[in-house]
């Protein structure tokens, strides 16, 4: 008769596999995890008098769970605790967890348990090591105030806020499941998974714009722009709402709520993907437009960051506290799933490097005056980022230069035209570090073509890599339509680098990451926001191919007036006909078809 495994897997693991060998990384979890997904079942046994037979239930496990199961042979805790977290899912006792272990234990050989009681011992006295080390490395960090402790972001239990005579409740009963909460905190099934992989989208509802003629949003899965939920549109966190509030009415604002900002925020913070293809920019004189839709998206970014950071927070302390009552097991709970493989979350495309600035010092002013202090590297910014510092003389000839190109032209170009450039952003408890390193950033402000010579030179380079980009769960791209003139294929390159499982660990506490991370179904969680002032088939087509949100997406539809009714003299249209063998002779079809026409 077989013998029973829990945990679901049935691979034996060699006694000497783990010693002398160097700091487990992803890539080779990964590795071993594909080898045992081949040998997945539970196995029951059923008997019937003097016959036995053997009835075997099979069950699929995640890939979380197989992770578990891998690195539980190589650590005592952490059998334990993958142990522990069995026994809460099947509902069993420990009384029956320890009936399963005895029997095991005594099907198993001399030479079996000494060979596993050797390695236990080298591998948890090697472990214990390096946690401790982990725990000095975390309190000397909060020493200097460089990491998500102490109150670093505010707490959602702070206060009730007063909204535009709306009373809003911030408590824990009605803010600990905001969408953030919501969104990530799904689980999704096989079916729909498979159902996202297939990229079938229907639009199922449209509603109008607000604040634009003609214009309405369609789009996937449940309306949600009908009922408007003051508490859905305000679910940002108190000192952010309260900085960003008294910023518009420092700029002259007077109803906020009515305001084309608050509006859009409230489309960012559904969490699915947007496609706005009718921005009025700066460069087209849509400087309040544009100005609005940038302080949404900020705002939806920083939400998202300090909420994150806040969830870590919390959980930093309670398994802190947990391993002091429990010496030092690791917490098996999914509460304390609050992370991805890397830190950032926020990834910002843009096509120049004076767009960058402009976002980037809106982004400081909208920053809660606790959390800039001190902005870092801000000089070397302005110096790198911004106008050139020698002027133009005001000459004649400066002027009949300048008055030959287009005012969209001037607007555009008229400062730092680097379209080759990647920004780190990292948020502390009392200051901003631009220039940061990637895998320390909250927040990666980039060009498209940055990014694609950063994924070249890992290609090429094995010692580099671009695993900074596994973990991005908001995508904005802004001015997309001065992006595609530039290169949209380097768009293209870039998304189709996100969300993948990392070939390193990067110092990641593999125990604290979400699970469908571990799954490689990241991509269904991020949002993805696109912006710009005109559609084209490549931003279309990225749009429907490439954002899988599975909480849906929704895009702007816009009634073009035309300019057939604007000609004063009635144009009469013939449309001509003519054959071609294939499609690659077509263009030389048509010149001998009009050539011929014309001279007849």
């Amino acid at each position: 008769m077989g013998k029973r495994q829990r945990g679901g897997s049935t691979r034996k693991r060699n006694g000497n596999a783990y010693k002398n060998e160097p700091k487990e990384t992803v890539s080779r979890w990964r590795d071993e995890v594909a080898d045992t997904t081949s040998d997945m079942e539970h196995t029951d046994s059923v008997f019937d008098g003097e016959s036995e037979e053997m009835v075997e239930v099979h069950k699929e496990n995640t890939m979380y769970d197989n992770l578990l199961n891998t690195l539980g042979s190589a650590s005592e805790s952490l059998s334990r605790a993958n142990k522990r977290r069995q026994r809460d899912e099947e509902g069993k006792s420990e009384s029956e967890e320890d009936i399963d272990s005895g029997s095991e234990f005594l099907s198993m050989s001399e030479d079996d348990l000494d060979a596993s009681d050797d390695e236990s011992l080298q591998i948890h006295s090697r472990g214990s090591k390096h946690q401790g080390s982990d725990l000095a490395d975390v309190i000397e960090q909060a020493d200097n105030g460089d990491t998500y402790v102490d109150n670093a972001f505010d707490s959602d239990e702070e206060c009730d806020l007063n909204i535009i005579g709306h009373s809003v409740d911030t408590t824990p009963s009605t803010t600990s499941r905001g969408l953030f909460d919501e969104h990530y905190g799904y689980k999704l099934s096989k079916d729909e998974v498979n159902d996202l992989m297939g990229g079938k989208w229907k639009n199922k509802w449209k509603v109008p714009a607000v604040g634009m003629s003609k214009c309405r949003w369609i789009g996937t899965g449940e309306p949600f722009l009908e009922n408007d939920d003051i508490n859905l549109a305000y679910d940002l966190k108190p000192r952010l709402y309260n900085h960003w509030l008294d910023n518009y009415k420092a700029n002259g604002g007077k109803d906020f709520h009515s305001s084309r900002q608050r509006s859009f925020f409230s489309l960012c913070n559904s969490y699915r993907d947007i496609l706005h293809h009718n921005k009025k920019p700066f460069y087209l004189k849509g400087m309040e437009e544009d100005s609005s839709i940038m302080d949404a998206y900020i705002m939806h970014s920083l939400n998202h960051i300090f909420k994150s950071g806040d969830l870590v927070t919390k959980n930093d302390a309670k398994v802190a506290k947990l391993q002091e009552t429990t010496k030092n097991e690791i917490p098996s709970s999914d509460e304390y799933l609050d992370r991805g493989f890397t830190r950032p979350k926020i990834l910002i495309l843009l096509p120049l490097a004076s767009i960058a600035f402009r976002v980037v010092k809106r982004l400081i002013q909208l920053t809660p005056s606790k959390h800039k202090v001190n902005v870092e590297n801000n000089d070397r910014f302005s110096d790198e980022y911004g106008t050139a510092t020698d002027e133009i003389d005001e000459t004649e000839n400066s002027k009949s230069q300048k008055s030959s190109k287009p005012s969209d032209f001037q607007a555009l170009f008229s400062g730092n035209n680097n379209d080759h450039f990647m920004l780190g952003i990292k948020f502390t408890r009392r200051s901003m570090k631009l220039y940061n390193d990637f895998y320390s950033s909250d927040m990666i402000v980039a060009s498209p073509l940055g990014l694609v010579t950063k994924i070249g030179e890992a290609e090429i380079d094995k010692e580099k890599d671009t695993d900074y980009l596994s973990s991005i769960e908001v995508l904005l791209i802004d001015h997309a339509d001065v992006i595609a003139m530039q290169n949209w294929s380097h768009v293209s390159t870039v998304i189709e680098k996100l969300n993948h499982i990392p070939s390193k660990q990067h110092g990641t506490d593999i125990m604290r990451i979400r699970p469908w991370y571990l799954d490689g179904q990241a991509k269904f969680y991020r949002q993805s926001i696109i912006l710009g002032c005109h559609l084209n088939p490549d931003i279309n087509a990225m749009f429907n191919r490439h954002c899988l949100n599975y909480r849906g997406k929704f895009k702007l539809d816009y009634d073009h007036k035309g300019v057939l009714p604007k000609v004063l003299l009635e144009v009469k249209q013939i449309y001509q006909r003519f054959d071609a063998e294939s499609i690659e002779d077509v263009d030389d079809a048509r010149l001998a078809y009009f050539s011929k026409k014309g001279k007849g």
